[in-house]
């Protein structure tokens, strides 16, 4: 009976989640945790009855704490604590953000396989997270479909990634970006996600944290990985092998299936949702990415090709300036422009230590909310 604990369990995966594992007889739900979404934490820990929780409110906590009779952290050692239980076999990491670093190397060391929703880890981490490269099985649809089609090829006969982007909102907007609203650019035409991940989606930058990411996870070179524009969502990553042929990883447009993937692999279990119908479907298009329209993925590529400090600058900057936007406080074409002049401060080409990682992320932070300040 598998052990699971989901870090971030009110969210789009984290809800996903629980979701399939009702589907799948003799899983256990070990942990949940959660950001600040109280009633819905309530509410899944009265179902799944956990062995334990965390919130990050000392006071829902305590309450919560009185109301099941259950240990509920509230800070990071408790969610470092839960992913490194005794008795858990496999650890969700879907909360956003560079917060899911520490507990993610902590399930890690403790022997634990981890089904990764959280990109920015690798992102900030890749060089420490990565020494467990076979305890590592990702969640991102893109990601989830390279692997599966890596399955059973030699590394050798790969000659490209190719990563898939629907585009987002305004990939073909007619008005000025600066001007886009926080409800425009929230509406993402194919995924249902969360305000961080739907925005990123918005900027491409979700797109160039997972270039990243791929970089890290299949051990590939940046000049090996492209993004296409894929409008229907329904091609989910593309492999190019050494003579040419291109094979393709069609999905419906549902996080359920990676994640059931994840799960149960190295199992191919029946699909939680209806199979895409290709007929139905119609029509498959790919475009080339704009470039100049959309910087925030330029910046990535050369984050991560510099290395070192710019890509956990890049990530920390971003979700400052995603941060604002949301609040309001920055025009939507200000947030590439923050993380481009973030990340143009610090230094490439070394591999820092979790201690060099943790105080880069928090300088870029300061630096991110200075230029914001600044600029009023």
């Amino acid at each position: 009976m598998p052990n699971i604990v989901i870090l971030g369990s009110t969210g789009s995966i984290g809800t996903q989640t629980l979701d399939v594992i009702r589907r799948l007889p003799g899983f256990k739900v070990l942990g949940l945790s959660a950001g600040s979404n109280y009633q819905l934490l309530r509410e899944q820990i009265a179902e799944f009855k956990p062995k334990f929780a965390s919130i990050a409110s000392p006071e829902s906590a305590k309450a919560l704490r009185e109301e099941f009779s259950i240990p509920v952290f509230s800070d990071l050692e408790g969610l470092e604590e839960m992913a490194a239980d005794p008795d858990c076999d496999t650890v969700v990491v879907s909360v956003v953000g560079a917060v899911g670093l520490m507990p993610t190397l902590r399930a890690l060391e403790a022997g634990k396989r981890v089904a990764l929703a959280n990109k920015e880890t690798l992102v900030a981490g890749g060089h420490l997270v990565m020494q467990y490269r076979d305890q590592i099985i990702p969640v991102d649809s893109e990601h989830s479909a390279v692997w599966s089609l890596f399955s059973g090829r030699r590394k050798n006969d790969i000659a490209k990634i190719i990563l898939t982007a629907s585009g987002g909102p305004f990939r073909s907007y007619a008005g000025s970006l600066a001007d886009v609203t926080v409800e425009q650019a929230l509406a993402h035409p194919r995924w249902n996600m969360g305000g961080k991940i739907s925005i990123d989606s918005a900027t491409l930058m979700n797109k160039g944290l997972e270039v990243i990411e791929a970089h890290w996870l299949f051990d590939f070179p940046y000049s090996n990985i492209e993004v296409v524009v894929h409008p229907e969502s329904i091609v989910h990553s593309m492999i190019q092998l050494k003579d040419g042929t291109i094979l393709a990883h069609l999905g419906a447009t549902d996080m359920r299936l990676p994640i059931q993937y994840a799960l149960t692999y190295p199992e191919v279990l029946p699909p939680p949702v209806e199979p895409v119908d290709l007929v139905q479907a119609g029509t498959l298009s790919f475009e080339a990415v704009d470039w100049e329209r959309f910087p925030s993925l330029r910046l990535a590529y050369e984050a991560g090709e510099a290395g070192g400090a710019k890509p956990i600058a890049l990530n920390a900057a971003n979700e400052e300036a995603v941060a604002a936007f949301l609040a309001g406080k920055i025009k939507f074409t200000q947030i590439a422009q923050i993380v481009a002049e973030v990340v143009e401060t610090f230094e490439g080409k070394s591999f820092p230590t979790l201690e060099q990682i943790l105080a880069i992320d928090h300088e870029a932070r300061l630096r991110a909310r200075a230029l914001m300040e600044q600029r009023g």
